[in-house]
């Protein structure tokens, strides 16, 4: 091994640490954009009701049938 031997980092490794260290609040500015859409609590009743009011769909949905005309 060499005496000055560094180990390898990608430019985008080297890109996302220089952004961390300009803005320090990246991380938790990020989380917060996460848990304006994503991170909510489910309803498991409503999800169920869903579920069973679901009607099935006809395999091929553009077809037309034309005796309910």
């Amino acid at each position: 091994m060499p005496l000055f031997w560094k180990p390898y980092t990608s430019e985008v490794t080297n890109f996302i640490a220089d952004l961390k260290k300009a803005r320090p609040t990246l991380e938790e500015e990020q989380r917060a954009g996460r848990a304006l859409l994503w991170d909510k609590p489910q309803d498991r009743e409503a999800q169920a009701g869903f579920r069973e009011a679901r009607v099935a769909q006809k395999p091929y949905v553009y077809q037309t049938d034309a005796s309910h005309e």
